[in-house]
């Protein structure tokens, strides 16, 4: 469970500049939230490559 703990700090942490760049129009938050999302890909893609190792080890 350990991933999924990293997904929901990830996207805790993005909160914030959500907020300033949608809200408040702050363009600088704007990347640090694109920056997020790659490193959030990044992340959803390492998961997907562990889950389908583990489900072949398992066969």
């Amino acid at each position: 469970m350990n991933r999924l703990q990293q997904l929901k700090d990830l996207i805790a942490s993005l909160e914030p500049d959500f907020v300033k760049f949608y809200d408040k129009k702050n363009s600088a938050a704007g990347t640090r939230v694109r920056k997020g999302m790659q490193d959030l890909k990044n992340l959803a893609q390492e998961i997907r490559v562990e889950v389908q190792e583990m489900k072949n080890d398992e066969a």
